[in-house]
């Protein structure tokens, strides 16, 4: 499955712990945004582990999952953060 996820943490202790989650299974694609493929059981220990480190009254964190990266559209305006040269 190809996934995008986007936080907002409003914490600078937790922050660095999501970002470093992310990165752990998904490309960093531009501030809080991340994308990429990931089995179900990979992205099941992401949403896990990343529960453990929002507050859900404080932060939010979206995903959206597609079946695979052909089907997601995906363009820019502006400068690109970090290119993902695997994207199809």
């Amino acid at each position: 499955m190809y996934y995008i996820v986007a936080y907002d943490i409003t914490s600078p202790k937790r922050l660095p712990k999501v970002l470093k989650l992310c990165r752990r299974y998904l490309n960093w694609v531009q501030n809080s945004v991340f994308e990429g493929e990931l089995t179900t059981a990979q992205f099941d220990r992401l949403k896990k582990e990343m529960q453990s480190m929002v507050d859900k009254k404080e932060d939010s964190v979206i995903y959206y999952c597609a079946r695979t990266p052909e089907v997601v559209e995906r363009g820019i305006l502006g400068v690109e953060k970090n290119e993902i040269t695997n994207f199809i």
